[in-house]
């Protein structure tokens, strides 16, 4: 399995239940039909900054480093900074193009989200595809992104 669906597996199982430890998320790997050795998952740990923190009953369990952000449209705002190169519209759907391994992150962000304008992700390597469910809400999506996107460039 190439690095970069791992790692967005990772990611989803991170976020979707409690892990604790390498080898509870090596056995919800496997569940999903992912074989990984404990160094590929360690080295994984490391380069997407998962680290312990304790949840609200204390319990300790793996959780992706990330400052703060307070709310999810703020969220999705940094997520367009940091990872949007550019957006294309074609007809409902939404072409955005990010760094080399990014599409990933950048769909599980998204797909949390859970907004309005997205019926669905699928992400490539450098390449997402947003899905709306019809042209007026894929033109709103693209609007939000670009204006985001002309905001980055004039500060830049």
């Amino acid at each position: 399995m190439k690095k970069e669906l791992r790692q967005a597996k990772i990611t989803e199982l991170i976020m979707q239940q409690v892990i604790s430890n390498q080898e509870e998320l090596i056995q919800a790997l496997r569940k999903e039909g992912i074989a990984a050795t404990q160094a590929t998952i360690s080295r994984d740990i490391r380069e997407l900054h998962i680290v312990k923190n304790a949840d609200s009953n204390g319990n300790l369990r793996y959780t992706i480093f990330q400052k703060p952000i307070q709310t999810g449209e703020s969220r999705f705002y940094k997520a367009i900074d940091d990872l949007v190169l550019d957006i294309s519209q074609v007809e409902f759907m939404n072409v955005l193009h990010t760094p080399s391994r990014n599409a990933n992150a950048l769909g599980v962000i998204i797909d949390n989200l859970t907004l309005p304008d997205v019926l669905a992700t699928l992400a490539g390597y450098d390449t997402l595809v947003i899905i709306s469910p019809n042209k007026e809400q894929a033109h709103h999506f693209n609007q939000i992104v670009n204006e985001r996107l002309k905001a980055r460039q004039a500060d830049e």
